[in-house]
C-alpha cells in the first residue's frame, strides 16, 4: 500500500535514487532469538550511495558492521536475512522508501528524519552513529572571498534536505547571513565538486569530499568546522519504523545490541587504522579520513548514545527546521528517541560508562 504522505514533504527538493544490495563478510557474535515473531528479512536503508566491490559506505560504526558482515552473521541462527539498500538521493530518498514501507531500519541524518516525522512517518530513533561529522566550505583557489560573510550574493551550493542543511544555515546565521542572502543551489556531492572545478559556483558547503579538490589545487578551504563549535557539525542515527519495533521487539533489540558491539570495536583506538582504511574503500581517501579525525578520539565520533548534547541538537534541529520552513510541524523529541533498546544493550554489554557524556554546550560532563 502506498503512503499518502506528501512527496513534497518527504523529499524537500531531492530526487529518488536507485537501490543497491550489499554482501556479508565475517561474524561478531551469535544470538538465539525466540522462534516466534521472527522476521524473514530486515531491510536497512543507508542515506549514502555505495561504491566499490563489495559495495561499501563510510563514516559510522554501522559501516564497519556492514563491511564485516556482523549483522548478517549474528542473525543467521534465526534464519533472518539482512538486506542493505543505498540511496544516492540521501536522506530525502530514504524518507520516500520509508513512506512506501520498503525499509525497516535506516541510517539517516537529523534533518531528513525529522522532516519525515513531522510529515507523519512513524519512526523511532534507537542508536546514534557517525555524529559530529565536519562540514567544509570550499571556494576556487583564486577566489577573492576571505570570510563566510563574503558569501553574500554569491552562487553557493548546498545539498538540501540532508544533515548538511541545518548546520549550514546555523553557520550562515552566525555570520550575519540567511539562505535568502545567497544564490543557493541544490547540488549533490558529484554536482558541487564538478561545479567548483569549473568555477560555475562561487562556493560549496559540503563534506570532506571537498578535500579532494584542495589536494589538486582546484579549491581553497574557506571554512572547516573541525576544532570549532560542535553545533556546526552533522548528526546521524539509526531509526526503526514503529511497525517493525512493535511486531519484532526481540529482533530490534538484537540489531541494536550488535550495532553497539560494532561501535565498541570501532571506538577502540587500537583499531583506528583499520576503521579509517575500511571507510576509505567507499571512495574518500584514507588520508582525508585521517586528517578529518586527527586529534579526535574515536569514542567521540562513534558514540552510540543519545547524551544531553545530542538530544539538545535534535531538539534544536526540530525548532530550526520549523523556523526555516523546512518541516511542517514541531514535535516532542523525547518521545521520538526510544532509548530502551540502547540502554538494554549497554547494560548487557557492561558499556554504560564506556563513551564520554557531553553536556548540551558540547563540553564533556564533569570537565
Amino acid at each position: 500500500m502506498q503512503s499518502r504522505l506528501s512527496r513534497r514533504d518527504l523529499l524537500r527538493g531531492a530526487a529518488w535514487s536507485g537501490l543497491g544490495l550489499a554482501a556479508s563478510l565475517s561474524p561478531l557474535s551469535a544470538f538465539s532469538a525466540s522462534p516466534s515473531a521472527r522476521p524473514d528479512v530486515i531491510r536497512i536503508g543507508v542515506a549514502q550511495p555505495a561504491t566499490g566491490t563489495p559495495p561499501s559506505f563510510a563514516g559510522s560504526s554501522l559501516a564497519i558492521a556492514h563491511a564485516r558482515g556482523w549483522l548478517e552473521e549474528s542473525f543467521k541462527p534465526t534464519g533472518t536475512r539482512v538486506e542493505w539498500f543505498f540511496f544516492k538521493g540521501a536522506g530525502p530518498a530514504v524518507n520516500e522508501a520509508l513512506a512506501n514501507r520498503q525499509l525497516d531500519f535506516a541510517l539517516q541524518g537529523d534533518l531528513p528524519s525529522l522532516v519525515g516525522r513531522a510529515a507523519g512517518l512513524k519512526t523511532r530513533l534507537v542508536l546514534a552513529t557517525g555524529v559530529r561529522a565536519n562540514i567544509y566550505v570550499g571556494v576556487p583557489p583564486d577566489s577573492p572571498l576571505k570570510t563566510l560573510a563574503d558569501l553574500r550574493g554569491k552562487r553557493v551550493s548546498l545539498f538540501k534536505g540532508t544533515n548538511m542543511h541545518l548546520p549550514a544555515l546555523r553557520l550562515l546565521e552566525a555570520n550575519g547571513l540567511t539562505d535568502k542572502d545567497l544564490r543557493l543551489l541544490n547540488l549533490d556531492t558529484a554536482g558541487y565538486l564538478a561545479a567548483l572545478s569549473t568555477k560555475d559556483i562561487d562556493a560549496a558547503i559540503g563534506a570532506m569530499d571537498i578535500l579532494r579538490l584542495r589536494d589538486k589545487g582546484a579549491v581553497r578551504i574557506l571554512y572547516s568546522s573541525k576544532n570549532q563549535s560542535p553545533i556546526y557539525t552533522r548528526q546521524s542515527h539509526v531509526l526503526v519504523t514503529d511497525d517493525f519495533a512493535s511486531r519484532y521487539p526481540e529482533a530490534t533489540q538484537h540489531l541494536v545490541k550488535t550495532a553497539v558491539e560494532a561501535a565498541r570495536w570501532a571506538s577502540d583506538e587500537s583499531h583506528r587504522e583499520e576503521v579509517l582504511r575500511t571507510w576509505a574503500r567507499a571512495g574518500t581517501p584514507y588520508e582525508h579520513w585521517k586528517e578529518d579525525f586527527d586529534g579526535e578520539p574515536l569514542r567521540v565520533r562513534l558514540n552510540p548514545n543519545f547524551d544531553p548534547f545530542l538530544v539538545s541538537r535534535y531538539k534544536d534541529a526540530v525548532e530550526q527546521a520549523y523556523r526555516f520552513r523546512l518541516s511542517r510541524a514541531r514535535f516532542d523529541v523525547d518521545q521520538w528517541i526510544d532509548q530502551r533498546f540502547l540502554k538494554a544493550a549497554l547494560n548487557d554489554l557492561s558499556l554504560q560508562t564506556y563513551w564520554p557524556v557531553y553536556q548540551p554546550n558540547g563540553k564533556i560532563l564533569g570537565a
